[in-house]
């Protein structure tokens, strides 16, 4: 069997000539013929280079690994059960999926609330987080889960101010988005949440945050499983790329070089690269920034780990436990919102099942030697209510939360784009047999504007729209996967509720065979 899917793909621009007649092992052509124009990935690198490397068109996309890898949450089913009923009184009348409580607690004390339960990860300073930030803002404020601000706002902001230590003591961007989510926040539910990385540390980005802006959730970062080195936007303009070069930001190629200049003005190329340093990881380094972080006045600390290797998981989780922060978020390979190099992201670190069963072992031996263990939440590539109740399951009891952020930003641009429709007139036949206006298209929106006033229900964005939909589509979903294994609470889901479809998959997660499941059980019913 071959897994990945090599040298074709829309993501790259790129396909083969001879199209399934490939080398299995190298994805070219069986036969490579002179002549042609260099379709395949290959070919398209001999004449654009490193900017193959990257998913295409940069910035207006977002785009995840090909790769099939071995196991994933398809090869488990969710069980369900004709008897009883957890959570409400076992009564027909009761006992009915729109009575599923889908709410939850997490953190060290258990005082961050939320209405399901989602947290969309770092989103930072790529352009298709900023073009969509209003929409994933009050989309997921009204929503009431969790939304984060990625690495690098600060350092990309072109209005940002800096002190002379290169300190930032203001950012417009950062602020905005602050205070759209804040303004929207529903009840005490969710919660918005600054990350940093390197260069985001150098600026002193948190503490901006948190004396300057109010921001009570901060969150540190050992990369994200698409990548394994830092992150990386294009830049469309040569200044630009200068104030970002003498910012401190590496950039490729050098927007100070005189030659890189005129091939620039020139039209050689039209973009500049800007990566992101990776990070030194230290215990007592993480330890201090821990406290300082505390002692400045962040209320709730998280951290969130890639796909590393299963010592780098393991250290985070332990040190994670004696700094006794609130929430891992540990993200598997094959999960990205489109930035990172697409080989890279096929390629490389566990993927998501693997690494979330190695997490569970992980935390069951820190607890069974009664330690703290934070609560954790497992991302990579989720999208709908099925593979939630199989993660969620899966996890219990140290997995609270599921992290999504490529399917969130897909419901918010939906949003937008239809509203954009119909504000001028121009939608589609398959979007206008539903109607010819937002309150007939958006069939959610009814039920939202009777939670706010009718002057600030106008004020909802259809990118807003859009994701708030979505997440009642999967809640609803949700809820009904777990009316039919008679779980009534988040909280009561269990690792008993799904099984393995396949030994392979049973001995990655521990996960009965379907084969062996109420084995014991099944032989008392039966007096054997």
């Amino acid at each position: 069997m071959t897994y990945s899917k090599i040298n074709a793909s829309s993501a790259t621009g790129t396909k083969n000539l001879y199209a399934e007649n490939t080398s299995p092992f190298s994805g070219m052509c069986a036969t490579c013929i002179e002549g042609c124009l260099g379709l395949c990935e290959i070919g398209k690198s001999a004449y654009r280079g490193a900017e193959t490397i990257y998913p295409q068109p940069f910035g207006d996309i977002t785009a995840a690994s090909q790769k099939d890898y071995p196991i994933d949450y398809s090869h488990f089913n969710i069980m369900g059960t004709a008897f009883g009923a957890k959570g409400v009184k076992e009564d027909s009348d009761q006992a009915i999926f729109t009575n599923v409580n889908l709410e939850t607690k997490i953190g060290k004390n258990k005082d961050l609330k939320l209405k399901l339960p989602l947290i969309i990860p770092g989103l930072g300073s790529t352009d298709i987080a900023r073009k969509n930030w209003e929409g994933l803002a009050i989309g997921s404020a009204i929503s009431g889960v969790i939304l984060t601000i990625g690495e690098n706002v600060c350092g990309i902001d072109p209005k940002s101010s800096f002190d002379t230590k290169n300190k930032v003591i203001n950012s417009p961007e950062l602020k905005r988005r602050v205070i759209l989510y804040n303004k929207w926040k529903q009840d005490g539910y969710g919660g918005i949440v600054v990350q940093t990385n390197v260069e985001d540390s150098r600026f002193n980005v948190l503490e901006y945050a948190i004396k300057e802006l109010g921001v009570e959730i901060v969150e540190l970062k050992w990369g994200q499983g698409a990548k394994d080195i830092g992150g990386e936007i294009k830049i469309d303009n040569l200044d630009g790329a200068i104030e970002i070069k003498k910012r401190g930001y590496i950039v490729l190629p050098d927007p100070l070089d005189p030659d890189i200049q005129k091939a620039f003005k020139h039209g050689d190329f039209s973009e500049f690269e800007r990566h992101s340093r990776i990070g030194m990881v230290g215990k007592e380094e993480f330890m201090q920034t821990v406290e300082h972080l505390k002692n400045i006045g962040a209320k709730h600390i998280f951290l969130k780990t890639g796909a590393y290797r299963p010592a780098d998981l393991a250290k985070a989780i332990k040190f994670s436990s004696e700094a006794e922060i609130d929430l891992i978020t540990i993200d598997g390979a094959g999960g990205g919102t489109g930035m990172s190099p697409w080989r890279m992201m096929n390629e490389w670190g566990i993927p998501t099942v693997y690494i979330q069963c190695l997490a569970y072992d992980y935390a069951k031996k820190l607890s069974q030697k009664g330690e703290y263990v934070p609560d954790m939440a497992i991302a990579g590539g989720f999208t709908l209510e099925d593979q939630l109740f199989k993660a969620l399951a899966m996890g219990s009891p140290y997995f609270k939360l599921i992290g999504m952020a490529r399917s969130p930003i897909t419901a918010s641009m939906v949003g937008k784009t239809i509203e954009e429709k119909v504000n001028s007139n121009k939608i589609p036949k398959s979007i206008s047999k539903y109607g010819s206006d937002l309150e007939s298209i958006f069939v959610e929106i009814t039920d939202l504007r009777k939670e706010f006033t009718e002057e600030k229900a106008n004020q909802i964005p259809g990118s807003a729209i859009g994701l708030y939909s979505y997440f009642k589509r999967v809640s609803q979903g949700l809820r009904q996967l777990m009316c039919g294994a008679r779980k009534f609470n988040l909280s009561l889901l269990d690792r008993n509720d799904i099984a393995s479809l396949t030994k392979e998959s049973s001995e990655i997660s521990g996960i009965p065979y379907i084969m062996d499941l109420d084995k014991k059980e099944v032989e008392e019913i039966l007096e054997l």
